[in-house]
């Protein structure tokens, strides 16, 4: 998950939380006012009616109850029962209603002075009244029909709250949440531009937030460290290189001195010829050095011309049987719809020719023969396919995954000259072409190498 996801989805999820627990603490609140409220005005009725009935003269059962038929409109199903102090009922409101009661019920109110229960739909509330030193006792049920369905209401109001208010917060931190960390990710793409070739970049500090202000000045001061490192690798890598091939060079006159001066003893020339092999390699290995730094500093190569594909093979092929080489090659184009300019790429002929050089040197060298396969086609209509094949041992996922790196040299390579530094740079070379390199084997006993130019 996301940085910016995560952020809004916690930032989302604890407003939703709070938008909920307000909801429920309304609707409890409500709901315990309705109840407080109901409870009261149940309360009222019932002292009303036990003071009209013991208190007022004038008012018999008759005429209570008459007025009871007249003012019990407000509750709906109310039934109001009142007891003496032997719990015997002296009156009872509206006959056709029914309000159930236990003998249970006038103790608890005895003992407490107050009683309060549901039954059903029902609320049911018992109080207690003393007048004349003598002790009444008054049972008062009703549905509070009325207060429920506002109840009710609230809650569907609530719940449509909830969701509509939760919706906006989600949205509403989605865009803020986007729009605070834009520039994190305005970072994030500069940063992906920047590579080994592209030390000197620098990405332009926010002005707006501090916290960015301050991660753009640090990451250019590493980016800044970083590119000095590199530098003053490749500057070292550069200066060992040149001044390396001076003293070798003299190491080749002299071993050449001695060439004729010791031409007629065999044991002194097999061991001069094995010297010249190792300095013929100290200075293919300088060679690469110097131009594996002139292409990891970024020189890209200016002087860009049409190139045959065809023709670089070919000449690297020529090249590796004069320098004594035993090779065969076999060689298949495949129909192209205009061969001649299907075959042609604009780039540096001398970089493309090493590049070259070295795929057909690897493919003659590490195979089981010294046999090569190159095989040309434009599978896509845009992009010119060649295909380097021999037959050898495959190489495992982790030689494959190291395949490119420099001075990486492979289990099929045991026991063969070479610097390991040939298929960095053809990569480098390649890389700077727009071209793509890949290795992959077919089946079990064929290495292909397969470069692609975009045409």
């Amino acid at each position: 998950m996301t940085l910016r996801r995560r952020i809004s989805v916690t930032v989302a999820s604890v407003f939703s939380l709070i938008l909920a627990l307000t909801c429920t603490t309304i609707f409890i609140s409500s709901a315990k006012f309705r109840e407080d409220e109901f409870i009261s005005r149940l309360k009222d009725r019932a002292l009303n009616t036990v003071r009209l009935l013991v208190e007022v003269q004038e008012v018999d059962n008759q005429l209570l109850k008459l007025i009871d038929k007249n003012t019990l409109n407000s509750f709906l199903n109310e039934k109001v029962l009142v007891f003496d102090e032997t719990f015997a009922p002296i009156y009872s409101s509206l006959d056709d209603e029914e309000l159930k009661w236990e003998h249970n019920d006038l103790i608890t109110l005895r003992q407490d002075g107050f009683l309060y229960r549901k039954v059903g739909k029902r609320e049911l509330i018992g109080i207690s009244h003393l007048y004349q030193n003598e002790t009444y006792y008054v049972l008062n049920s009703a549905e509070d029909v009325y207060g429920k369905r506002k109840l009710d209401y609230l809650l569907l109001i609530l719940i449509i709250t909830f969701l509509v208010g939760t919706s906006l917060i989600w949205v509403i931190v989605l865009y803020v949440i986007k729009n605070l960390l834009r520039p994190l990710e305005v970072m994030k793409d500069q940063i992906i531009e920047i590579s080994a070739n592209k030390l000197r970049h620098r990405i332009p500090e926010e002005t707006g937030l501090q916290e960015i202000k301050a991660l753009t000045e640090a990451f250019n001061k590493m980016i800044g460290r970083i590119g000095a490192a590199f530098e003053a690798q490749r500057e070292f890598n550069a200066n060992a290189s040149h001044e390396l091939r001076t003293p070798l060079a003299r190491l080749t006159v002299r071993i050449d001195g001695m060439r004729s001066k010791f031409s007629e003893q065999p044991e002194i020339m097999a061991y001069l010829n094995g010297l010249t092999e190792d300095v013929e390699q100290l200075s293919d290995l300088i060679q690469s050095l110097l131009l594996l730094s002139r292409l990891e500093k970024g020189e890209s190569p200016t002087d860009l011309e049409t190139v045959r594909i065809d023709e670089l093979i070919f000449t690297a092929f020529d090249q590796l049987k004069k320098s004594g080489k035993d090779a065969d090659l076999n060689f298949e184009i495949e129909e192209l719809p205009d061969q001649d300019v299907q075959l042609e790429v604009m780039g540096n002929k001398s970089l493309l020719q090493i590049a070259f050089n070295n795929l057909l040197r690897n493919a003659l060298e590490y195979g089981e023969t010294p046999r090569a396969s190159v095989h040309i086609s434009n599978q896509a209509s845009d992009c010119l396919i060649i295909a380097i094949e021999n037959d050898g041992k495959v190489l495992s996922d982790y030689e494959q995954s190291r395949l490119f790196q420099p001075f990486v040299r492979h289990s099929n390579s045991q026991h063969k000259a070479g610097s390991g530094l040939g298929l960095r740079i053809t990569q480098r070379i390649l890389n700077y072409h727009k071209a793509g390199i890949k290795y992959s084997s077919p089946n079990g006993s064929v290495n292909r190498f397969t470069v692609t130019f975009k045409i």
